[in-house]
């Protein structure tokens, strides 16, 4: 049981930054220890980012929290430091009865001295060549357990120590040496293999480091993207309240109108019922006169009426006004769903391709670059009139005469250059073969200008386009490779040999701010070309 509980305090009592027992043990605010050396030296290196964590439960403060000594805990690792310490002691192989601390063993006599029995190895001749080591309890696994010799030599073959006696039995023939041989060359091995290991270390916290602020960053762009959307949003939802109010208001307004001349209708029909009354009153007044010369003279001095031509009511049901509102508004509302639901089609998409650690990963092998090739046209409207076109649209050599072609605003005028058709965006790949010198392989903004200085337009001149210089030609067959990171603001630009080696020439690390479109550069008088490549 009690081997148990050291077992438990070895594990719960040791720091998690330097994996010993912990020395000052410290309380951060989450709860978790630590030497107090240890978390001050590893919070001295994220005051640059006011952010401080914790390496056991990754929680962060921005504050640099207070350091709280634990009494208990220390006496508790101080009582484990002591524990282990005794059980590692080793006893003097000299002594007599009580058994002094040994503080050297020797590998020659294999015995251990405590520094009393030690002195003849200090002072004695004989014991010169002795070697002398930290106190071991495991100096017996240096004899022979064949011939009970101590074992000085190692065999190669098997992989293991041997005494100067093994070669002439067991292990006849093989390829033995010295032990300090061996040793020598394996410690050769270890500090290579140390030096190869530290770098990887240096080189993975330095990517954990990146990826930290990676983290970071993806928080930020998340939270704005978020901010940013709602925005939108509301806009979109007040824009919907708003014309639902102006529908809302002209059809009480179409109403209002509608209705008032309904009412001004019936007044005139009601004044007209009230005069056909009175004539229909007449009438019959005049009906039951039966002299001939009293009717034919009230007849005749009755003023003619004035009356609206008659109306037939034929509706069997009460009519519905304003369906044709209805039906547009109703309309509108499938085009704005057809709308919305394209929309987040596309939204999800573009979710869906934010891909973080992709964009963190760069192809190394041909192959991989291979997998994101992109197919390069080249742009008539965009080529200055001195570029012939193949007729693929695929590569460009410069003429000695103006080739007939339409104004464009798109052509360059004053600049032998021509950009691709398509927007290169996200991470692609292609390749160009070219001839001749003055040749320079380019990307630009599609806001770059076509006419005007050559800061301004010339590709490589401005903050609107990146250029290569493709290197002299020769007559091995030379390509040269052009990979883009456009999220990671990565540009490289490799050499292909016929072996179809990737030789990295240049790198830029840059912000993109726009889509990017390919293209070329080609010297007056160079009689170069270039095309580019199907992959």
């Amino acid at each position: 049981m009690a081997q148990k509980g050291v077992q438990f305090d070895r594990e719960t009592i040791s720091c998690s930054i330097c994996f010993d027992i912990l020395k000052e043990p410290v309380f951060i605010p989450c709860g978790h220890s630590y030497c107090m050396r240890c978390i001050s030296d590893f919070w001295d290196g994220e005051d640059d980012k006011n952010i401080y964590s914790c390496l056991q439960c990754n929680e962060t403060f921005t504050v640099r929290p207070v350091l709280v000594k634990s009494t208990m805990l220390g006496e508790l690792a101080e009582d484990l430091r002591k524990s282990r310490l005794q059980a590692e002691d080793v006893d003097c192989d000299v002594c007599t009865g009580t058994k002094r601390k040994a503080s050297q063993s020797c590998l020659v006599c294999l015995a251990s001295y405590c520094q009393e029995h030690l002195q003849p190895h200090y002072e004695g001749v004989a014991f010169k060549k002795h070697k002398l080591v930290d106190p071991s309890k495991t100096l017996q696994e240096n004899i022979c357990s064949r011939h009970d010799e101590v074992m000085k030599m190692f065999c190669r073959t098997d992989q293991q120590s041997i005494c100067y006696l093994c070669p002439v039995d067991q292990h006849k023939g093989h390829n033995t040496v010295s032990a300090a041989e061996e040793w020598t060359e394996k410690q050769g091995e270890v500090k290579e293999s140390r030096a190869k290991i530290q770098r990887n270390i240096e080189d993975k916290e330095e990517y954990v480091n990146f990826l930290n602020q990676q983290v970071e960053a993806i928080k930020l762009s998340a939270d704005q993207t978020v901010e940013d959307t709602e925005n939108i949003f509301t806009l979109l939802i007040c824009l919907v309240q708003e014309r639902s109010s102006e529908v809302k208001k002209e059809v009480r307004s179409k109403q209002q109108t509608e209705v008032t001349r309904v009412r001004e209708l019936q007044e005139k029909l009601q004044q007209e019922i009230t005069e056909l009354k009175k004539r229909d009153a007449e009438l019959q007044q005049l009906s039951h006169t039966e002299d001939h010369i009293q009717f034919l003279h009230g007849y005749s001095t009755l003023a003619p009426l004035s009356v609206s031509a008659d109306l037939a009511v034929t509706q069997d049901a009460p009519p519905r006004y304003f369906e044709k509102v209805t039906t547009a508004v109703s309309q509108l509302g499938d085009h704005l769903q057809d709308i919305l639901m394209e929309g987040w089609t596309n939204i999800s998409l573009t979710l869906e391709k934010e891909d973080i650690l992709l964009s963190l990963s760069e192809p190394k092998t041909r192959a991989e670059f291979l997998k994101l090739s992109k197919k390069i046209i080249l742009d008539p409207n965009t080529a200055h009139r001195r570029l012939k076109l193949s007729d693929d649209d695929q590569r460009a050599t410069l003429t000695k005469r103006y080739i007939p072609r339409p104004d464009h605003p798109d052509r360059f005028v004053g600049c032998y250059q021509v950009l691709s058709t398509e927007h290169l965006t996200g991470r692609c790949y292609w390749e160009v073969e070219w001839d001749g010198d003055g040749v320079y392989v380019a990307v630009a903004y599609k806001s770059i200008k076509r006419t005007g200085t050559q800061k301004e337009c010339l590709f490589g001149r401005n903050d609107n386009s990146w250029i290569f210089p493709c290197p002299k030609h020769s007559r091995q067959t030379m390509r040269l490779g052009v990979y883009l990171n456009h999220t990671a603001g990565i540009l490289s630009f490799y050499c292909v040999s016929d072996s179809m080696t990737m030789t990295l020439l240049h790198r830029v690390d840059t912000t993109f701010t726009e889509p990017l479109l390919a293209g070329v550069r080609i010297l007056y008088g160079s009689g170069g070309s270039a095309g580019f490549c199907n992959l």
